[in-house]
């Protein structure tokens, strides 16, 4: 079973994702237990980090290179977000705010990948944690939860069919 939480942590955090986590996370709160399961999940998305990081930094930072975007729009950005990377990334992951414009900052200002993974862990364990609380202190019906995955996975359906349409 965590294994399972594992495998799904890693797929829904992993760039590209358009599956969502929180539903899941939720669900195995009660099973699992609500630190198992925050450990599990961020075992998860720590490893989708590191994929992430050995992936999309490279390209995102060439890419910038070569465009010259770097030097003209994202240098004060990247300058910002420089004074306070850890804390940032963190707090991204711990909120409902959505983390992939700060991962890209992260890939954009080359920082290392220890102290990208430690900010994820950081920030998500306590995320999952108070996921799995819910779980656990709430009997939420699956029904409940499937809408809820539902939910999450609309905005991605509705992206890919508005592409669907304006490709014919």
């Amino acid at each position: 079973m965590a294994l399972t939480l594992f495998v799904y942590a890693f797929l829904s955090n992993v760039a590209l994702a358009v599956v969502p986590h929180e539903p899941v996370v939720v669900w195995y709160g009660p099973r699992l237990g609500i630190w198992i399961t925050a450990a599990v999940a961020t075992a998860g998305t720590v490893a989708a980090s590191w994929a992430d990081h050995r992936v999309f930094a490279p390209v995102i930072g060439s890419a910038l290179r070569r465009d010259g975007w770097h030097s003209r729009l994202a240098a004060p950005v990247t300058r910002a977000f420089g004074r306070a990377p850890f804390a940032i990334l963190a707090l991204s992951g711990v909120t409902p705010l959505p983390f992939a414009p700060f991962k890209a900052l992260a890939f954009a200002a080359r920082y290392p990948l220890p102290a990208y993974l430690a900010a994820v862990a950081t920030g998500r364990f306590p995320r999952y944690a108070l996921l799995a609380w819910l779980g656990t202190a709430f009997t939420i019906p699956i029904p409940i939860l499937i809408a809820a995955f539902g939910l999450f996975l609309l905005p991605s359906l509705g992206t890919w069919l508005w592409q669907r349409v304006r490709a014919n």
